[in-house]
């Protein structure tokens, strides 16, 4: 299939492309990487009357250390955040999460903030973001910057919390000295979107352990060290019994939190041996 005809705007600034959006609205999409929208649009999921390319904006293609945050602009791709050099030390996290994301050719157009705003409950990078407790900054013309938790902004599947004249600027993940690391996910196969997805966090004496793919957007537990030894046979469970899950052609929910319960003792037990 083909999209409806739809108008095309490059602006050459960020101030530009705020003015589409403000004179638009909600008849305007961003158009930063495509791998998520151009599907979309090509099925007629969803409609455009203008698509806004802010791809080739220099000032939002860039990675900037703020100390105790790294800030990823909107027009950074998913393999220039592979790529650079701190990645490992910083994040590690989001290291080890980006190789589950697509592949390297769609890595190469699609954008962190892109994956961030389509908001897919399986997606690795709303995972990483929400288990590191990371940040999402929106700028409008009329309102200015407002920045979001990660968990404020994605509300359920597919839904966020921008407002239609908003741009996801950029998003911030937290720097975590010390900590212990580890991501695993499921898929029918390398590249697709996780059937579920476990991230593990260890910092500070605390665990926090995310689920992807067991609810219409990212699920994060958060246990003390000294409860570790019950957290399989408790927590876990409570936690996963709690969430309402759902059923595709995939997965059903039942096979997500098996799946989920068998999987997760072995990323603790990767997190915490990395934090020794």
């Amino acid at each position: 299939m083909k999209p409806r005809p739809f108008d095309y705007a490059r602006p050459d600034t960020v101030d530009e492309a705020l003015a589409l959006l403000a004179e638009y609205g909600d008849d305007a999409r961003i158009l930063a990487g495509g791998q998520s929208l151009i599907p979309m649009l090509n099925l007629r999921l969803i409609d455009a009357k203008v698509l806004i390319d802010i791809s080739r904006l220099a000032a939002l293609d860039a990675i900037s250390d703020h100390g105790d945050m790294i800030e990823v602009g909107a027009a950074v791709t998913q393999n220039k955040l592979m790529a650079w050099p701190g990645l490992d030390d910083k994040l590690p996290l989001v290291a080890a999460a980006l190789p589950y994301v697509g592949h390297f050719q769609t890595r190469n157009r699609g954008t962190v903030c892109g994956s961030i705003a389509h908001a897919d409950p399986s997606s690795e990078l709303p995972l990483a973001l929400a288990v590191l407790g990371g940040e999402v900054v929106l700028r409008s013309k009329q309102r200015g910057e407002r920045i979001l938790a990660a968990q404020a902004f994605q509300k359920d599947m597919l839904t966020t919390a921008r407002e239609p004249d908003e741009l996801v600027a950029a998003v911030r993940f937290p720097v975590l000295a010390g900590q212990g690391v580890a991501f695993r996910e499921v898929a029918r196969r390398h590249g697709d979107f996780a059937i579920i997805a476990i991230a593990a966090v260890f910092r500070n004496q605390e665990l926090h352990l995310g689920a992807g793919g067991l609810s219409g957007r990212p699920q994060v537990l958060r246990v003390p060290a000294e409860d570790y030894p019950h957290l399989l046979a408790n927590d876990v469970v409570r936690f996963v019994e709690g969430l309402e899950g759902y059923d595709d052609l995939h997965a059903s929910a039942a096979m997500r939190r098996d799946l989920f319960r068998n999987l997760a003792s072995g990323v603790v037990g990767e997190a915490m041996r990395c934090a020794a």
